[in-house]
């Protein structure tokens, strides 16, 4: 028997774990997480991401009790493609602005990124190439 495991609908693990991989970049700050201005590269990016599968995954349990119209819709082509619709509707709603969620998940990785650079004392002390 084989390994292979499906997702459930509206669940993008591949997508999960590019969000998760990139929640804490590894590049400091070129502004204080506090300034406006420039951030980390891949916060911004991450935290949009992070919404967007928020919002998919409340698109998807919104979708489970709506009834399809029978005259235009349903049937097994709407069960299979449902979920990545709603992934979809999760993406662009984030990408057009979201509902808020981003820009506190970028502080929050931004405060925790600062706080991880704080406590090392020896994070600015070594450049590269030196041991």
């Amino acid at each position: 028997m084989s390994d292979f495991k499906l997702s459930p609908p509206g669940f993008d693990a591949q997508a999960l774990a590019q969000v998760r991989s990139s929640a804490l970049p590894r590049t400091p700050t070129t502004k204080s997480p506090g300034a406006q201005g420039e951030t980390a590269p891949g916060v911004e990016k991450a935290a949009q991401d992070f919404e967007g599968v928020f919002l998919s995954q409340m698109l998807t349990q919104m979708w489970t009790d709506v009834d399809t119209d029978p005259n235009f819709g349903g049937g097994e082509a709407e069960k299979t493609w449902r979920g990545m619709m709603t992934e979809e509707y999760g993406k662009q709603i984030a990408k057009a602005g979201g509902v808020g969620i981003s820009s506190e998940v970028k502080q929050a990785m931004l405060r925790m990124q600062e706080q991880a650079q704080s406590s090392n004392p020896l994070a600015g002390m070594m450049t590269k190439g030196e041991k």
